[in-house]
This record gives structure tokens, C-alpha cells and sequence, in this order.
């Protein structure tokens, strides 16, 4: 049997939570979770992700700080891992269908702050009559040709969470331009994750097909819903797809592997 001399060291003793915590954190950091540069959910939201209180939240911050791993400004705090930011998928235009304006064509968007169509204030969780940011899209050819009509309308979690978008409820006034192309960037920024599903459906005795884009974030709450209308009589809808970076890679390494879809006023839905 072994012989204890007052020699040996101390046993171990157990890994403080705080210490705990930020090793898990500093997992999602590395494995893209939370990408680099962008801005960490609130202490509260840790908080109940991992299961443990602020206090703990902030002293395993404080400890990544310390190491450099984790920077605080006015805005909040965020990852300083090396690395890329990660792009949003091609597929997140905002509104869904949207089209630079080139020569021959004509785009126009505006916001107004109204009550938005009650099916859109029914997926966003919204009273009835309660009014929100509502963000209109058209897009033609001059000669009226493939007409493009997107209607958005903003969840309460959206505007109390990015701080852009709420910017625009003092001029949303309906008349000034209101280009919101970077809208999922700036998610993204005040760290929401994003998910969306897109439905597309004919209408009924017309060339066209309707999009139904909706949005929710990492905790399910609802972000947006965009309805789409494009009169698809001459032109095909193309979608694009990034498959996740953990998906298995081509000999190539590539960490996206684009995958493109059509579909036309024809196809199977």
C-alpha cells in the first residue's frame, strides 16, 4: 500500500462552475456556433442556456476576457477567436426575391409602422390591430414585366432585439425609400441565429406563385414573415442552398457546396 507523505499534493479539488461554463462556451465559439466577431447572446440568455445563474455567466466571460478569447464593448460582448465570420446563406436575400436594380428595371421599397394582415400578425404572435414594422418591396421591369410584390412584417422579439430595424418606427412613414437588405445581417449582428422555411405555392387561375418566407431564431421565437408574389409566367425562381460546414466534403475541402434549384411557374410543387 501506498505510503502518504506530507509531500503529496492536495487532492484536487472540483472544477468551479464558472471554469466549467467557459470551456463550454468557448466549444461553441470554435465549432462556429457563435461565429467570430459577432455579438454573444445576453447574460440572462446564457444564463438559461447553460442552466446556471448571471453570476456565473459573468465570471466565466470575465475569465474568456482575461484570455483574450472574448472582447466587451457598448454593444455587448463578442467572440476574438481567429477566423472567418460566417456569411449568412446565399438564400437569406432580404425580402425573399429581391433584385438589384439595373438598367431597364425599377425597385422600390418602403416602410410603414400599421397593423400587419392577420395571418402575419397570427405567426408572429401579435394581438390583433397591434401595429409593427411592415416592409413593402416591388420590383418590374419598366414595361410592367415580371413583377415581383413582397410584403414583411416585423416581430416584436426583432424590434426590441435589433436595434436597426427599431430605428426605422420614427420614418416609417410609407414614403421614403427604405432599402432593409442587410435586415438578416443585422440579426445576425445582435446575435440571433437564423432559420427560415419557405413555402411556395401556385395561385389559382394566374401565372404566378407565392412565397411564404418565415424566420424564427435559436430559441423558436419568430422573427419576420415575408410574403412573396412573382409573376412567373416568363422567368423561374432560382433557390440556392449551403449545405452545413460538418456535412461530409468533397476531396476538395470545400467548406460550401452550393445547390441550386429552379422552380417555374410549371413545377411539382
Amino acid at each position: 500500500m501506498a505510503r502518504t507523505t506530507p509531500h503529496d499534493p492536495p487532492p484536487a479539488e472540483e472544477e468551479p462552475l464558472y471554469r466549467r461554463i467557459a470551456t463550454e462556451l468557448l466549444g461553441e465559439l470554435r465549432d462556429g456556433t457563435i461565429p467570430p466577431g459577432d455579438r454573444l447572446p445576453g447574460e440572462r440568455r446564457l444564463a438559461g442556456h447553460f442552466g446556471v445563474s448571471r453570476e456565473t455567466v459573468r465570471q466565466a466571460l470575465e475569465l474568456l476576457r482575461r484570455d483574450g478569447l472574448v472582447a466587451t464593448d457598448r454593444r455587448g460582448s463578442h467572440a476574438t477567436l481567429p477566423g472567418l465570420p460566417v456569411e449568412a446563406p446565399a438564400s437569406l436575400t432580404f425580402p425573399v426575391g429581391a433584385r438589384a436594380a439595373t438598367p431597364g428595371t425599377v425597385a422600390r421599397a418602403t416602410v410603414t409602422w400599421e397593423a400587419p394582415p392577420p395571418d402575419h400578425a397570427e405567426a408572429l404572435g401579435l394581438a390583433p390591430g397591434r401595429p409593427t414594422l411592415i416592409h413593402r418591396y416591388r420590383y418590374a421591369t419598366t414595361d410592367g414585366q415580371g413583377l415581383r410584390t413582397a410584403v414583411t412584417s416585423f416581430s416584436a422579439v426583432a424590434l426590441a432585439e435589433v436595434a436597426e430595424l427599431a430605428g426605422y418606427r420614427d420614418r416609417a412613414d410609407g414614403t421614403a425609400a427604405a432599402q432593409l437588405w442587410r435586415a438578416y445581417d443585422w440579426m445576425r449582428r445582435a446575435g440571433l441565429t437564423l432559420h427560415h422555411r419557405d413555402a411556395i405555392t401556385r395561385l389559382a387561375s394566374t401565372p404566378s406563385v407565392r412565397v411564404t418566407r418565415r424566420v424564427h431564431d435559436q430559441y423558436a421565437r419568430p422573427l419576420e414573415i415575408t410574403d412573396l408574389v412573382v409573376d412567373a409566367q416568363q422567368e423561374a425562381l432560382v433557390y440556392e442552398f449551403t449545405l452545413p460546414g460538418r456535412a461530409v466534403r468533397p476531396a476538395t475541402d470545400s467548406r460550401r457546396s452550393p445547390v441550386r434549384r429552379t422552380a417555374g411557374a410549371g413545377a411539382r410543387r
